[in-house]
């Protein structure tokens, strides 16, 4: 499922928030696809070796200026290995971008045919163009279960 248009009428704060967990669904689903259309596709594509592994978030902190906006979460990672797993705590650091796209809206219009006094209104979509995740001290010695 893509990342959804934003109506004019929805905080920044709370659309950045949106994209920021279908990110997270997508990467706990394991779900490359999915997670590929948060991301702003302007480079290379990234994320392409993601296996066995579970991610949860919490302590989710967002701040919007104008067109760029970032979130601070802690990141609950846990991977699975052939012999057992390993759990880590991650700081995380993920910047979004808001890009327009441009909707046909009319009153009784056909699915994908406007009728003709369709207009155009504005909306966006928030995508990331960074992800950074630095491990937490763990408060003892990570073991492999």
């Amino acid at each position: 499922m893509p990342t959804r248009a934003v109506a004019p009428t929805e905080s920044p704060e709370q659309a950045v928030r949106d994209a920021n967990r279908h990110f997270y669904q997508a990467f706990a689903a394991l779900d490359l696809e999915r997670m590929d259309e948060v991301w702003l596709h302007e480079d290379s594509r990234i994320f392409s070796s993601t296996q066995r592994m579970k991610v949860e978030i919490s302590s989710v902190w967002v701040r919007v200026e104008g067109d760029v906006a970032w979130v601070a979460c802690t990141e609950h990672v846990t991977s699975t290995f052939e012999r057992g797993f390993d759990q880590a705590l991650v700081q995380a650091t993920n910047i979004f971008v808001r890009r327009s796209v441009a909707e046909n809206v009319s009153s009784g219009a056909e699915k994908g045919r406007p009728s003709a006094g369709a207009r155009q209104a504005a909306s966006y979509r928030w995508h990331m163009v960074a992800h950074h995740a630095s491990p937490l001290p763990a408060t003892q010695a990570p073991t492999l279960q």
